[in-house]
């Protein structure tokens, strides 16, 4: 009950703050086609995860972000089935889209066109309940004070997990906090051209409890921005070690402007106009 009672208080707060994007209830019924760029698009004909599936269930899906073109649901598919099979584990699935795509009023810029999947680090043996999955609790895989792995919290399935992904052709890029990055970098012990899925693992603050899957482009989606190629290599010598805080001495407080620029909103594609009802 006192679950229940959180939740109707979070919609309603929600509800006053949603973006039209997130008005919308259900996908169009046109075929799928992501449109516009990873972080400023939509989402037409949109296919839904289901919320338990071999080897995944969907976290949080009172939010309704389980979302996405036709080539992610598949790729969570394939990858919640190997998952299962080999390593007797299973998938939280974070946020993918909303139901056309398009901007959340919290959590993120990306994910707007159904290609961008967020799964968490915290693998488990049994299936959530369904208020676990409502409420889950995240698990990081990296000491942010010492910028370090927590190797507790990191086992080599989380490798096998990530490496199975970043193998899928279908991938163009996988977003990991730099510590984890590293992490996978020293475990691949394979020749170079076992090591090229590496070159698809970015590093970028904030992925330290999840990785972020963005897949390419589908064919068909013509008008469909994609995401420029990683660069050639592993990226696992000097720009990763770039990344790695360096001790400096502490500036003098900043101080605060009294006139700040409000950011400028990016203008969407006129074919996602087309999707929403209150424009």
């Amino acid at each position: 009950m006192r679950l229940s009672f959180v939740l109707v208080v979070l919609f309603y707060s929600f509800s006053s703050l949603a973006t039209p994007w997130e008005k919308e209830k259900s996908p169009t019924t046109n075929s799928t086609s992501s449109i516009g760029s990873y972080a400023n698009g939509c989402l037409d004909g949109a296919q839904a995860l289901p919320i338990n599936g071999v080897g995944y269930q969907i976290i949080r899906p009172q939010r309704e972000r389980y979302y996405g073109h036709t080539e992610a649901i598949q790729f969570i598919e394939r990858l919640g089935l190997t998952t299962s099979e080999q390593l007797g584990t299973n998938l939280l699935i974070g946020d993918i889209s909303l139901p056309r795509g398009g901007r959340f009023s919290s959590g993120h810029s990306s994910h707007q066109t159904g290609l961008d999947i967020d799964i968490w680090l915290r693998l488990t043996d049994k299936r959530l309940s369904e208020n676990e999955l409502a409420v889950p609790k995240p698990v990081s895989a990296v000491d942010l004070t010492n910028y370090k792995l927590r190797q507790s919290n990191w086992t080599d399935d989380h490798f096998q997990v990530i490496r199975h992904a970043a193998k899928d052709e279908k991938v163009v890029r996988i977003f990991v906090h730099p510590v984890i990055k590293q992490a996978l970098c020293d475990q691949e012990v394979s020749d170079v051209k076992q090591r090229e899925w590496l070159g698809k693992i970015r590093p970028w603050w904030g992925h330290h409890s999840h990785f972020h899957v963005r897949l390419k482009c589908p064919e068909g989606s013509a008008n469909c921005i994609p995401q420029a190629l990683p660069p050639k290599g592993d990226g696992c010598g000097e720009e990763l070690a770039s990344w790695a805080p360096k001790t400096i001495p502490v500036p003098p407080p900043k101080k605060v402007a009294t006139n700040k620029k409000k950011k400028k909103i990016k203008v969407m594609p006129s074919q996602c106009l087309a999707l929403i009802s209150n424009k």
